[in-house]
């Protein structure tokens, strides 16, 4: 019998998949919540690490298709009583629409001019936000929209088994809703991203001229790019504030979060989509730790959570001084030097 060694990483992989797949009857109702928002967190690292990870197009705004998703569901539920599904596919083609808008300019631009445009894109809408607060909510945001499973109480579920009742929490559903789209949203880029496709976008992010020379339009693969992170963007921005989240600047619109995901994205590898989905729900959590810990540092007299940001970007500074590449590269070229350490003593005589 062969019998097949599978690198360390792959191990993680599917032990990580089964563990989400678990998660509904390993944590609590509030951890579990928690986890539905890092989900969201590592779609929106994804969509990001799409454009700018593989193409090399630097975008400092990508809050700017989170919150042209979420809002424009939300406001389309809120004011003219669009189903939740209806509202999030409209929210979706909005921001694929944003991402087309952006695609064109970047063109023309590149570096930090285009990074200065994607800056200052979602810093527009912010203030769009505050100028017209009684449709859009202002500094704070609009009242959830309905639920994408609008049940007041648990979900009654007759089991197949000896009918017995099961209930189930509208948390464990909106967990699993979040999690499929997670592992979609994570399946299509892995698709395209191995594809021809990305090795065109890695082209291009090496150099676009000697793409252009062998006659392929790099001009239609970049704006491409924008368009699908921009869709995935928002696509997930409106199934966030219909599940997790509510329509506010401070969740989906704000500088701060498009800062989060390109951290998150630098973390866990830029370039590689896994990095970065994984990176995201670790810091979700490792973030929230901080924030609330109440364990006192006695050289500083100050709680962990009062100081917690100033701490969490200190870690994330010392993880990039040893792992510049971020956490996935590192685990990938550990993973496969154990494997080769295996495979050589395998081979070598007894």
């Amino acid at each position: 019998m062969t019998q097949v060694d599978l690198e360390p990483r792959y191990v993680v992989g599917i032990v990580c998949f089964i563990g989400l797949i678990s998660a509904p009857f390993l944590l609590p109702i509030l951890t579990l919540r928690q986890l539905t928002a890092a989900l969201f967190l590592g779609m929106f690292a994804m969509s990001w690490d799409y454009v700018s990870g593989y193409t090399g197009q630097l975008s400092f705004g990508h809050s700017m298709f989170f919150g042209i998703g979420g809002y424009t569901a939300a406001v389309l539920n809120l004011e003219l009583g669009l189903t939740p599904v209806l509202a999030i596919l409209v929210g979706t083609i909005a921001a694929g629409i944003a991402g087309l808008a952006v695609g064109f300019p970047a063109l023309r631009l590149e570096g930090p001019y285009l990074a200065l445009i994607t800056l200052i894109a979602p810093l527009v809408l912010v203030q769009i936000v505050n100028i017209f607060p009684g449709t859009l909510g202002g500094d704070a945001g609009l009242p959830s929209p309905a639920g994408l499973v609008s049940v007041d109480e648990p979900i009654g579920i007759l089991s197949t088994i000896g009918f017995e009742t099961v209930f189930v929490h509208e948390t464990i559903v909106y967990y699993y809703l979040a999690l499929a789209l997670f592992l979609a949203i994570y399946a299509l880029f892995y698709v395209f991203t191995r594809s021809y496709v990305g090795s065109i976008f890695t082209a291009i992010h090496e150099d676009e001229d000697a793409v252009r020379s062998v006659g392929i339009n790099a001009a239609k693969f970049k704006v491409f790019a924008f368009t699908m992170s921009g869709t995935v963007g928002g696509l997930a921005g409106a199934a966030f504030v219909h599940t997790a989240g509510e329509p506010n600047p401070g969740e989906i619109l704000s500088i701060v979060v498009s800062i989060e995901v390109v951290l998150v994205s630098i973390l866990g590898g830029m370039g590689t989509i896994t990095g970065p989905a994984a990176a995201g729900i670790v810091y979700y959590f490792v973030r929230d730790a901080l924030q609330t810990s109440s364990l006192t540092i006695p050289v500083l007299d100050a709680t962990v959570g009062h100081i917690s940001m100033a701490l969490f970007f200190a870690i994330a500074l010392l993880v990039l001084f040893f792992l510049p590449k971020g956490a996935l590269p590192w685990v990938t070229e550990w993973s496969r030097d154990i494997l080769e350490r295996r495979s050589q003593r395998s081979e070598s005589p007894s």
